[in-house]
């Protein structure tokens, strides 16, 4: 008789804890949304005074990538950075001494790519035929040949390119936007003063010489040069606005539009 009083007490006890068992999981059901949402509304308001001063922040050319996404992100831009030191210095001093060899010393491409191809099928000559004399292997050649998939690759680029230059061409001359057109012209304005200063070659080492200078001093420099540039673009905004209300404003763009269409 006692032990079924002692089971039956058992019984109602662990009935008891299972209820409530289940009356706290419902409680904490209903409560964990609301916990939830204040996790998330904390984490907004911890992450958009961040949000806030990114958005603040003001980058050259509406620049959202580093420096070197915008380079590209391969070896082209660990060289322009100066990642590689021994690499960009190489680069950097190949380029400098063809530009003295046909700048200063004054020699002609066809006469370099003859000469050097001289030296070079003469050195191998002899190499192949005096191995067998000092017991040596003669040097190996391999097969160089260009693979047709990077032949196409390559032109499909070149084809990209020129496509889109000559629409942006066609979109500057259809006369829709005034202020592309003027800048696109004072842009070959100033590239054909600096080809009267220079020649080709000159002022193609001179932009080589730039890349590997200007996005590299841009990367030490970064807040500073933004700083200065959004000044910068403050003041021109400021000039252009003039400028239009003063010159623009007053061409009667759209009555030779009627006129020629």
């Amino acid at each position: 008789m006692a032990d079924n009083v002692a089971g039956e007490h058992e019984h109602e006890s662990s009935f008891v804890e299972s209820v409530k068992e289940k009356i706290a999981e419902t409680f904490h059901k209903e409560d964990s949304p609301s916990s939830d949402s204040d996790s998330d509304e904390k984490k907004k308001k911890k992450s958009s005074p961040v949000e806030e001063v990114k958005e603040k922040i003001y980058r050259m050319f509406g620049r959202e990538r580093p420096v070197h996404k915008v380079l590209g992100g391969g070896k082209a831009a660990d060289i322009f950075l100066w990642k590689n030191k021994k690499v960009s210095a190489g680069v950097l001093g190949f380029a400098t001494l063809i530009w003295v060899l046909f700048e200063l010393v004054e020699y002609h491409l066809l006469t370099l790519v003859c000469h050097t191809l001289i030296l070079a099928l003469a050195g191998l000559f002899l190499w192949s035929n005096a191995a067998s004399f000092i017991n040596k292997s003669a040097p190996r050649f391999p097969e160089v040949a260009l693979p047709e998939d990077i032949a196409l690759a390559v032109a499909s680029a070149f084809r990209t390119e020129i496509n889109q230059a000559l629409a942006i061409l066609r979109n500057i001359a259809s006369g829709k936007d005034l202020k592309k057109f003027l800048a696109v012209i004072a842009g070959l304005w100033a590239l054909s003063i600096l080809g009267s200063c220079w020649n080709f070659l000159t002022l193609l080492y001179t932009i080589f010489v730039l890349l590997h200078t200007v996005p590299y001093l841009y990367d030490r420099y970064e807040d500073k040069v933004d700083a200065f540039a959004e000044k910068a673009e403050a003041e021109i905004k400021k000039q252009y606005a003039v400028f239009n209300v003063k010159v623009l404003s007053k061409i009667p763009v759209g009555a030779l539009k009627q006129k020629f269409a």
